[in-house]
């Protein structure tokens, strides 16, 4: 085996690359050592031209090994390049089972070799406990050829130069590229070891370190990490103390089960589990102002299928294994026929799962299970195709020749491989019919014949032929007769015809093409007669006949003496025996059929006998195939029966079918198939396919005939559904359908609609284009006729059945009584607020179309205030913004001729009210204050439902409100301070809410001071302090919870909510409480992710104070297991 060159190179050049490198490897051998399991291995060194193809070969030999090896090759220490597979690299693994030798063939292709291709390579083979492997460098050139390597190609200096492009720095790419892109650029120029690019790129990109005070030690620059796998960021700071946060991209990680955050002394540390494509960003650790950046790369191979589907063509009941391999273990791989199989739908699929073997298992294929079977992965899609067919039956024994004598029972057995085959037996071509004598049993595999009491007339050839199998068993029955000879001194000559034996008829022999016929024909005379055989009934010059063979029987105890024309061999002979004459052909053809005769001639006399030779063959193949009609997944073939049926009439026919392009037949029926045309079933649609036709007679199986030419199956459409009509008038009518339930691959181009009258068979095209809409109005129709009407589907394979109405259409319009459906909601008040959009659509019928009018308030609407619009079955009244003064009573008023209905609706727009009028204090005694006031001028156009009353000290001016909703226009405003000047205001309420302005009080309530002494105020600043601590809690998760405190402190202090000394910020989660200094903390429905530390902080300007609490979330047990599960699921 040469070794791997590249394919630009002639193979020639391949030894000067290996000498050089010989030099440099000092005494090393260039052949590779045959050691461990491998027969070949690849070159330990190759020199590629850049731009070109290299292939590298490696065999193994399996002959001690217990299961297939596993090859990997490998690029570097690590790098598997299984999953690179694509364009630039190719894999392929052959098996040669012809041979005895069980030798593997594994092929690694590099298409046009690029500089990063260079490097130090490894295949390494696996199987159970056996390992070997082999190294081999690449080395890659420039694809300028020297002057002594090969012969100069002069017509490449003719062409024009092409402009060359300027070479471009993949290093320098990657320094000014973003670290996101530096996997599509790897992949573009041929890189494939990303790590060492990385580490490489790292050390271009070295910068003078700066020095950071926040942090000791930084994160890397980037990470690497394969999907589904834990990565750690780490780094360290200068205070041990100091709290950080984690970003990515730009946004800040809370603490899960999925990002874990670690603290360690002057360490930190993130850690993310189980990488997803998701994780793949730009992380931050912060400290203060400063930051550590880094970028994680999550690389995700894609699962390749290394091992194709195999196809199979099996018999009924045998077992079948789909197998497959792909490029990694664990992976998830589909297999589908018509749908997804499942292991639990039906109980013949069984999986079985090896490493990276998977497997589909048929335990005993059926009829049923041929088709197409596909296996998918997220990487790649093989198919297999499944031929199942009847078992070949086979001959366990075989019929035997028979002498009996006469009056004996003579029975003919055999015996076949499957028990419910039945069969015919027959003699000398003649079905054997059962009578008294003659009897016929068939017991499981066995089969007899059974003739008692024979007689001269039963002997010949016997033969069963099983019905459907191209098969038959043949044997002979000879008949042994006792005879006292009598032989007078002179006898005439005469010929005796078995009339049995091989002759259906008197005179007439048939014989199969191909075989032996031997026919012994008894002569008595005395002396011997000369027998004469001829053929032909032409009459020759020297007699009557045209002899061609002559013997002569010898008489009794005579010598024999023959002719010299005597033709004694050959395929076509006459043998000479005692008292016989025999005729023999060997491999009997079409040529030899005629009309033979026998003359025998002795002194005493003479006789003659003609006999007829009918050659039977197998028919000759069918002419003129060709497709007359295809469907959705079927085809009707017809076929001209053969000109020449072999003798024998044709019984039927069997059909293959085959993919064009494909060299693998098909059968389509195991049974003979008697008419000559035929319905081929179970067909792809789209797919273009070839028939062919086999003739088959009681002799046998014609040759195949001609391919017929390509058809492919395709299918109208089924008929359009639910055809009804949707609009008469005088002359014209209004059809709508459905599209057709079924349209299949051929699509749906449009529909042809015809009509004809009642009681007319011609019909009529409407459309002159295809109509593309389910619908259609029919034009031009005579008034008063009954009319038929019908919807045909039309695609590239046809028409469709018709879509026909159940019974014929009158033309005439129909007048129909006008009527207003009126929506329910619009029967009562319809009450909108201003500004809102009103938008009205009142249903209604009649025929012909009625006019419809709308009113306001007993006048004709202005419509370019109010927008309206009418169609055939409704009116629109439309108000784009309402105001107060398009409130009223409308009316729609429907004509039809000298008929009407009407329809009213009141509409009434409304809006917030005005303030309250005169608003005054009209008592005050004690700690109270008596207020009056009148109703609004403006009451928004509804009713008044309430006010609202407010007070406020003069001192503080702070509203509080007193009372809501209240009905009436006076109230008593109680506990009001000693010493306090207050003044009140109103708002009224309606429909639409409080008034856009309160009414002020015209004057103010003093609660004078009674009997009592001044005080001096006291100074009540302090800082926060908490009365009421945070209670550990353990909660259900699911179920809401809250946690409590309470602080005092003044002035107020500024409350801020932890969690794990994290600010809780504007998390819809979280709703924060604070009611005269009892602080909240409410949590929706927590989690197992909520439960850790809070704490509370108070701060004000005087000070601050702190109080925290643990909350535990508890997770019911089955919970607890789906959380996980649904954790795990959508993590992965």
């Amino acid at each position: 085996m040469p070794e791997p060159v590249p394919e630009g190179k002639p193979a020639v050049d391949a030894p000067a690359e290996d000498g050089a490198d010989s030099e440099t490897d000092g005494d090393e051998p260039q052949s590779t050592e045959l050691t461990g399991l491998f027969v070949e291995k690849p070159p330990n060194s190759v020199v590629a031209v850049a731009g070109t193809d290299v292939t590298f070969i490696a065999k193994v030999d399996s002959t001690s090994l217990t299961r297939k090896p596993t090859m990997k090759w490998l690029k570097g220490k690590w790098l598997d390049l299984g999953s690179k597979a694509g364009k630039h690299l190719q894999f392929k693994e052959t098996y040669d089972r012809n041979t005895k030798v069980c030798i593997y063939t594994y092929e690694m292709k590099i298409i046009k070799v690029v500089p990063g291709d260079a490097g130090g390579y490894r295949c390494e083979v696996t199987s159970k406990d056996k390992c070997d492997s082999s190294t081999f460098e690449i080395s890659v050139e420039g694809d300028d050829a020297g002057e002594d390597e090969g012969d100069l190609d002069f017509s490449a200096l003719l062409k024009k130069p092409e402009k060359e492009e300027p070479e471009i720095d993949v290093w320098e790419l990657l320094k000014s590229a973003h670290p996101s892109e530096y996997e599509k650029i790897a992949f573009k120029y041929g890189i494939t070891d990303l790590r060492g690019m990385l580490k490489r790129l790292k050390k271009m990109k070295a910068e003078p370190i700066v020095h950071s005070e926040a942090f000791l030690k930084k994160l890397e620059s980037c990470y690497s990490v394969d999907k589904g796998k834990k990565i750690t960021l780490r780094c360290e700071v200068v205070d041990p103390n100091v709290q950080v946060k984690w970003l990515k991209n730009g946004q800040e990680i809370k603490p899960s089960a999925k990002y874990i955050m670690e603290a360690s002394g002057n360490v930190r540390t993130l850690t993310i589990n189980k990488a997803t494509l998701a994780d793949d960003a730009a992380y931050e650790c912060v400290v203060g102002e400063d930051k550590s950046f880094t970028e994680v790369f999550v690389k995700e191979p894609p699962v390749t299928i290394t091992k194709l589907m195999d196809d199979y063509h099996v018999v009924v009941g045998d077992r079948v294994e789909f197998e497959i391999e792909v490029s990694e273990e664990g992976a998830h791989v589909m297999f589908f026929e018509d749908q997804e199989i499942h292991k639990d739908k039906d109980s013949k699929y069984r999986f079985k799962k090896d490493g990276k073997k998977h497997t589909l298992i048929i335990q005993e294929a059926t009829l049923d299970d041929i088709g197409m079977y596909h296996a998918w992965t997220n990487g790649g899609h093989t198919k297999g195709e499944l031929e199942v067919e009847e078992k070949e039956l086979e001959v366990l024994q075989d019929i035997a020749d028979l002498t009996v004598r006469a009056t004996d029972q003579a029975m003919f057995k055999c015996e076949v491989s499957d028990d419910k085959v039945t069969g015919k037996w027959y003699k000398d071509g003649v079905e054997v019919l059962p009578s008294e004598r003659i009897k016929m049993t068939h017991i499981g595999r066995f089969h007899r014949l059974i003739i008692d009491n024979v007689k001269p007339e039963d002997a010949g050839d016997y033969t069963f032929v099983p019905d459907g199998y191209a098969l038959s068993l043949s044997a002979k029955l000879n008949f042994l007769e006792i005879k006292i000879d009598y032989v007078p001194r002179q006898e005439p000559p005469k010929i005796h015809l078995d009339t049995t034996g091989n002759m259906v008829s008197q005179n007439t022999i048939i014989v199969v093409a191909g075989n032996k016929l031997r026919l012994d024909v008894e002569i008595t005379g005395e002396p011997a007669p000369t027998v004469v055989w001829s053929k032909g009934d032409k009459v020759s010059p020297s007699g009557p006949f045209m002899p061609f063979w002559f013997a002569q029987v010898p008489p009794a105890n005579t010598r024999f003496s023959s002719c010299a024309t005597c033709n004694t061999e050959g395929r076509v002979r006459v043998e000479a025996r005692k008292d016989l004459s025999c005729f023999v052909i060997e491999g009997a053809e079409r040529d030899d059929e005629g009309n033979y005769s026998i003359t025998v001639t002795n002194p005493a006399g003479e006789d003659k006998a003609v006999l007829f030779l009918k050659i039977v063959d197998v028919p000759d193949p069918p002419e003129n195939i060709k497709c007359t009609g295809v469907g959705e997944d079927c085809a009707s073939i017809v076929w001209d029966p053969p000109k020449f049926d072999g003798g024998a009439p044709v019984k039927g026919y069997l059909m293959e079918r085959k993919k064009k392009g494909s060299s693998r037949w098909t059968k389509l029926n195991f049974d003979v198939y008697e008419s000559t045309t035929y319905e081929a079933k179970r067909m792809i649609e789209g797919v273009l396919y070839e028939m062919r036709v086999f003739a088959v007679n009681s002799i046998g199986m014609s040759q195949p005939s001609l391919s017929s030419k390509p058809f492919m199956p395709i299918a109208p459409t089924s008929e359009p559904t639910r055809l009804t009509v949707h609009d008469v008038t005088d002359s014209t009518c209004s059809l709508k359908w459905l599209a057709p339930e079924k349209i299949g691959a051929g699509g749906l181009d449009g529909y042809v609609i015809e009509y004809c009258k009642e009681g007319d068979t011609e019909w009529v095209v409407a459309n002159q284009e295809l109509c593309e809409r389910q619908g259609y109005v029919v034009r031009g129709l005579p008034v008063g006729e009954k009319i038929n009407f019908r919807v045909v589907a039309v695609n590239m394979a046809g028409r469709s059945p018709p879509a026909l109405m159940s019974q014929p259409v009158t033309i005439r319009e129909i007048v129909e009584h006008p009527k207003i459906r009126l929506p329910r909601d619009l029967r009562t008040k319809y009450i909108r607020r201003v500004g809102e959009k009103i938008n009205l659509t009142i249903p209604f019928q009649g025929k012909p179309r009625p006019i419809a009018t709308w009113f306001k308030d007993g006048k004709p609407l202005d419509e370019k205030i109010v927008n309206v619009r009418n169609s055939n079955v409704d009116s629109i009244l439309f108000i784009r913004s309402a105001e107060r003064e398009h409130s009223g009573t409308y009316e729609l008023v429907l004509k039809i001729e000298n008929m009407e209905d009407r329809a009213s609706i009141n509409i009434r727009i409304v809006d917030k009210p005005g303030p309250p009028l005169n608003v005054r204090a009209t008592d005050i005694w004690g700690f109270n204050a008596a207020l009056e006031w009148e109703p609004p001028k403006d009451d928004g156009n509804c009713d008044i439902s309430g006010y609202t009353i407010q007070k406020a000290d003069m001192k503080t001016k702070e509203w509080f409100t007193v009372y809501e909703h209240n009905r009436r226009t006076n109230c008593t405003v109680s506990d009001l301070v000693m010493g306090n000047e207050y003044m009140f205001r109103v708002y009224s309420e309606n429909l639409c809410g409080l008034s856009e302005e309160p009414r002020m009080s015209k004057n103010t309530a003093v609660i004078a001071k009674t009997g009592v002494t001044p005080y001096k105020e006291k100074d009540m600043c302090c800082s926060p302090k908490f009365t009421q601590p945070l209670v550990d809690r353990s909660v259900v998760a699911g179920y809401s919870t809250a946690i409590s405190c309470a602080v005092k402190g003044f002035p107020k202090p500024k409350i801020v909510w932890m969690k794990n000394k994290m600010i809780i910020g504007e998390d819809p989660k979280y709703l924060m409480q604070n009611n005269q200094g009892v602080l909240t903390l409410n949590i929706r429905k927590p989690s197992t992710f909520d439960g850790g530390k809070y704490s509370c902080m108070a701060v004000n300007e005087l000070g601050k104070d702190e109080v925290e609490c643990t909350l535990n979330v508890r997770v019911p047990q089955p919970l607890q297991e789906l959380l996980w599960y649904l954790w795990e699921t959508t993590t992965v």
